[in-house]
């Protein structure tokens, strides 16, 4: 039995980087797989189940979310690295991995460095950046289900996208990969790193609580272009506005509901289908309820 501590609507919004939305019904933050494991097998918790990370995809409605909500960014921080693989489990960032890579001399994992997430949220959407993507390095994963039974998976079981992927079972989620990263002593995988943070730094406006790429980019061209030259830049509901920095980026100015934000989702969306005729289709992903 575990003694695990709930909170009972729990303010959601210093549980994703856009700070805004309600309570969750019920909030469990494990300190480890083990305790996870427990807390779901005594099933004593409100369905359904909503597990995240650093919440630095998502936006949280301002009347909250339903059931449970799982945070497992400090619970599930472990890495293992060997010669020829590496396991990284969900909670921790990927920014850690990058680093730990690099000072480990693997390479390919550079670019874990500019999502701003965890490792759960990047097997969840396939996130990437600087050309590569999350699942091009994945073999296999371990899931846990709503009983607390870890399952492993390989990559074939998954339909893997841009953005996008497909689990074979709805009610299981991510707790750990493991990713064929090589080393190679004659690399210099912590410069490119900094190259990376340094373009992210002047491109995007780290210093605003933001979601990072608010859409996905169409074949062909790019989102934050689409949306700059309908006009877009600064546009502004309540306290939230198009960042005048990326176009691509929503950030909260201090106030914001999530409302506000998701207004200007919608707006965005509809004036570039009217003028360029393109459907953008969204990377943030909405979780919970409208307030009443």
């Amino acid at each position: 039995m575990t003694n695990a501590l709930i909170f009972k609507n729990e303010s959601l919004n210093k549980y994703n980087s856009w700070r805004v939305g309600g309570a969750a019904d019920n909030l469990f933050t494990p300190k480890n797989l083990e305790e996870l494991k427990n807390f779901l097998k005594e099933g004593k918790y409100l369905k359904p189940l909503t597990f995240i990370g650093l919440g630095s995809n998502v936006l949280v409605r301002d009347g909250g979310i339903r059931g449970t909500v799982i945070v497992i960014h400090a619970a599930l921080n472990e890495i293992q690295m060997t010669d020829d693989s590496v396991y990284a489990e969900a909670g921790n960032t990927c920014a850690k991995i990058a680093k730990n890579l690099a000072k480990e001399h693997y390479v390919g994992g550079e670019f874990f460095a500019g999502i701003p997430g965890t490792v759960g949220g990047a097997l969840a959407m396939n996130a990437g950046c600087y050309g590569s993507e999350t699942w091009n390095y994945v073999t296999q994963v371990n899931m846990i289900d709503e009983e607390g039974n870890i399952v492993s998976r390989l990559k074939n079981e998954f339909l893997i996208s841009y953005r996008e992927v497909v689990k074979p079972e709805l009610n299981e989620w991510f707790v750990g990969a493991w990713f064929n990263f090589k080393k190679d002593m004659t690399a210099d995988p912590e410069s490119k790193i900094k190259e990376y943070l340094n373009h992210r730094k002047n491109t995007q406006p780290l210093n605003w609580p933001t979601a990072g790429s608010t859409f996905r980019n169409p074949k062909d061209t790019f989102a934050a272009k689409l949306i700059e030259e309908c006009g877009l830049k600064g546009y502004r509901v309540g306290n939230a506005e198009v960042s005048d920095k990326h176009a691509n980026f929503i950030i909260n100015l201090g106030k914001a509901s999530a409302k506000d934000i998701e207004d200007i989702i919608d707006h965005v969306e509809s004036e570039v289908f009217k003028r360029k005729g393109i459907k953008l289709e969204r990377e943030v992903k909405i979780l919970g309820d409208f307030l009443n």
